[in-house]
């Protein structure tokens, strides 16, 4: 069934890691014929009229990837920005849309205005998720032992006492936790099997449509160089890559082993020179093509951030998982459980535990016929065309 050309309105903050998981459904959907607009920040303005869709630029007071240190090292430091940065940015974005109200609502996980202002305009919303979801039980074994402290706290207190009073003033009959774990209908944009209690998830709300990957060649390709035997590709991600010492690190590692080769990301944090002069079979960029490195690589040291995660399940490459902070720690023992990469903590990371890490997961059939069985039944999940098809059903039911 043909679904009409409609106006999608996307929301997301200005992150790396929520705008490109789902920055392929939004090519996809333009391509179907939809008017698609995108709330950012001015910076991924550019990223997003790439694919064909409108950019409304907002202004946000979030930090950004070029300062991670500024979300701070509670709970709270991670969770007060958020509604701070929704309260200045509604009233933007309700403007910015007046005479211009989409037919459905897509937004990522930290666009708080999004629910409301779908709530507003009597739209449907449909969540698009870069990272694992609540199951049932959830609130009981994450949320309340979590949350409940902070909420004894001076400014836990006013933290809920101001979003419940937002919710409250915008006619939504929805408690804090609900608004922000509790979506209407979403999509999650990770393969099931990073999914902790993937069997407990409500699959109702929730529909897990894999990694949205597409044609990356504006990217670049990257080349092995010639006489390269086996390929390590390091990178700890866009933010928490301040690491020096790491990087050095992996250069020692593979320093006097044979048939080698190690591609090392180190981010915009840190200065070559400060990882002094390394061995000939190591080559170091602040940014490389991930996904054209992985076709071609052996092993892969990540941070197991969510993207970087399921690209090593979908390339089929061995990994060893050096978690930085939030969802990383989880996901690399999710990865080391499935059989395919070892979760070696930043503490331990030396020259010779990596090492011996990578050999081992690199060496290993075992782990090789895990990430075979793991890309299958990653195939089958549909990835960006069924996330397309199923934002177009929601569309449907709606008229």
């Amino acid at each position: 069934m043909t679904t009409r050309p409609a106006h999608i309105a996307m929301f997301s903050i200005a992150a790396q890691g929520h705008v490109n998981p789902s920055i392929e459904v939004i090519r996809e959907l333009v391509a179907r014929g939809h008017r698609v607009t995108y709330a950012i920040p001015p910076a991924f303005a550019d990223r997003i009229a790439e694919t064909g869709a409108e950019p409304k630029p907002w202004n946000s007071t979030l930090p950004t990837d070029d300062d991670p240190d500024a979300w701070g090292t509670e709970l709270i430091d991670n969770i007060e920005p958020f509604l701070a940065d929704a309260l200045q940015a509604e009233p933007q974005l309700a403007a910015a849309y007046a005479g211009d109200e989409p037919d459905l609502v897509l937004y990522d996980i930290t666009a708080y205005p999004a629910r409301v202002l779908a709530h507003r305009w009597g739209v449907p919303i449909v969540q698009l998720s870069p990272n694992l979801v609540a199951w049932e039980g959830y609130e009981e074994e994450v949320g309340k032992p979590l949350f409940e402290p902070l909420k004894q706290t001076p400014r836990g207190k006013a933290f809920y006492e101001t979003f419940a009073g937002w919710i409250a003033e915008n006619g939504m009959d929805l408690s804090v936790e609900d608004f922000m774990g509790r979506p209407d209908r979403c999509l999650v944009l990770i393969p099931r099997v990073l999914q902790p209690n993937a069997d407990r998830v409500d699959e109702r709300r929730y529909s897990f449509v894999g990694a949205c990957q597409g044609d990356r060649a504006a990217q670049g390709e990257w080349r092995r160089p010639a006489g390269a035997g086996r390929v390590l590709l390091v990178s700890l991600g866009s933010s928490f890559t301040k690491q020096p010492a790491f990087y050095r690190a992996c250069a020692e590692a593979f320093e006097d082993v044979p048939d080698w080769h190690v591609v090392l990301q180190i981010g915009k944090f840190v200065d070559p020179a400060e990882l002094g002069e390394l061995p000939g079979n190591v080559e170091v960029h602040p940014w490389v093509p991930q996904l054209s490195v992985l076709r071609q690589a052996d092993a892969f040291i990540t941070h197991a951030g969510a993207g970087g995660s399921q690209e090593g399940l979908a390339t089929g490459t061995p990994m060893v998982a050096v978690p930085q902070a939030v969802d990383q720690f989880g996901n690399a023992d999710m990865l080391q459980a499935l059989g395919v990469a070892r979760h070696l903590p930043m503490e331990e990371a030396t020259a010779a535990t990596l090492r011996e890490a990578v050999l081992a997961v690199a060496d290993d059939p075992e782990v090789v016929r895990r990430l075979r069985e793991i890309r299958e039944r990653m195939a089958e999940e549909g990835g960006t065309r069924r996330a397309a098809d199923l934002i177009e059903a929601e569309l449907r039911a709606r008229t």
